[in-house]
């Protein structure tokens, strides 16, 4: 096994962390307490490439790998997991799909504005009656005299729903059969019939816009159908697997900067007349902390080695990438609880960013597949039952 990065790699890694030091740790507290969006930065992660890594150079991307993605996303969620978020949906979620199923016109108008931080991209799958049971949506599209479709119908907790310029959304164009009856289709929401609605308040993530979103009589050209009538659901299960890969990143990110924080903290904290890191409780609590954070790096590294290699040879990666999320997203949340345990009171203070991480991280244990629907995945892949 090789564990080094390439040239590419870790350039790409050191612009991410010396953009998400400088720019995006600054602000990271005041954006979270006020819920505001950090467009401004997003526009330039987009002219630093890190709106789209994996997007080919043609379509305006930075053409790297897999691995180059998990690296710069665990830097930029070190700093702030929401920024992450938006990072996250544009890379693995909007831009994947379309590269993936999309035509040569779609490619170049939709993921070229996204890759290169024009626009924001976003995914609307859930409805408030269908979460993990996704393939129960309600939301209707059918064609009109012209050939285009008519879609009708509402979605919920739609990261970066409010400032999207451009959706990949899912529905029905053919009722009563299930999964099978789902297409995919390409919005843009400044078109008539789009309607975003009130930002969500939310626990954790908040400088991450997110709403509800509704189509009344919304006209989808017949040229924004995303891959084959029919084939959406299919679409929208292969596009989580690679945002899974993504989310196990921000998890690792969280858990690291958690992580360091209490590393420093052990060493500066005096109880008793020494330091708090002496003491064999913080001890152990220290070592299961980066025994966790080792693992959940490793196993999301190893999703995107895998990913990438199914991309060059064929093969699925949905396993490894539910591993990857399942272990990172839960080895956040400890981490964050420890963290902020042994930080004591401080850990509680909005002074420090501790209580911020602990919020954050909860989120990475239900967004892209509940850690219930992992376990799911995982058990049916392994034991070849349903």
């Amino acid at each position: 096994m090789d564990f080094s990065f390439t040239e590419d790699q870790l350039s790409l890694q050191a612009i991410a962390r010396d953009f998400a030091q400088k720019r995006i740790v600054p602000v990271a507290a005041e954006l979270d307490a006020k819920g505001e969006f950090p467009l401004d930065n997003i526009r330039e992660m987009g002219q630093l490439g890190l709106m789209g890594i994996e997007v080919p150079h043609e379509y305006g991307g930075a053409g790297m790998d897999p691995i180059g993605y998990v690296l710069a996303m665990i830097e930029i969620a070190a700093a702030d997991a929401a920024t992450s978020t938006i990072m996250s949906v544009n890379n693995s979620l909007f831009c994947n799909g379309i590269l993936k199923h999309g035509t040569e016109a779609q490619k170049q108008k939709y993921v070229r504005a996204i890759a290169q931080g024009d626009a924001i991209g976003a995914y609307a799958l859930t409805e408030p009656q269908s979460g993990s049971d996704a393939s129960a949506m309600h939301t209707r599209a059918s064609r009109n005299d012209d050939g285009d479709w008519v879609i009708n119908g509402k979605k919920s907790w739609i990261t970066s729903g409010p400032v999207a310029r451009y959706i990949v959304l899912f529905a029905i164009t053919t009722p009563g059969i299930g999964a099978k009856g789902v297409s995919a289709f390409i919005i843009d929401t400044q078109k008539p019939g789009f309607h975003a609605g009130k930002t969500e308040p939310k626990l954790g993530i908040r400088a991450s816009a997110t709403c509800e979103i509704e189509f009344n009589e919304y006209v989808c050209s017949k040229d924004d159908l995303l891959g084959e009538e029919g084939k959406g659901f299919s679409i929208a299960m292969g596009v989580l697997d690679a945002g899974r890969i993504g989310i196990a990143s921000q998890a690792v990110g969280i858990a690291r900067a958690a992580y360091e924080a209490t590393l420093q903290w052990s060493r500066d904290r005096k109880a008793f007349g020494q330091p708090i890191g002496t003491f064999q409780m913080t001890q152990a609590k220290i070592a299961d902390m980066k025994c966790k954070l080792d693992a959940a790096t490793l196993l999301t590294l190893r999703a995107a080695w895998t990913k990438g290699q199914a991309e060059k040879n064929g093969g699925r990666f949905g396993t490894e990438a539910s591993v990857a999320k399942l272990v990172a997203s839960e080895a956040a949340m400890w981490i964050a609880h420890q963290a902020v345990q042994i930080h004591g009171g401080m850990g509680y203070s909005k002074e420090m960013p501790l209580e911020r991480y602990f919020r954050d991280a909860k989120i990475t244990e239900i967004y892209e597949g509940t850690s219930e629907i992992q376990r799911m995945v995982i058990a049916r892949a392994e034991t070849g039952l349903r």
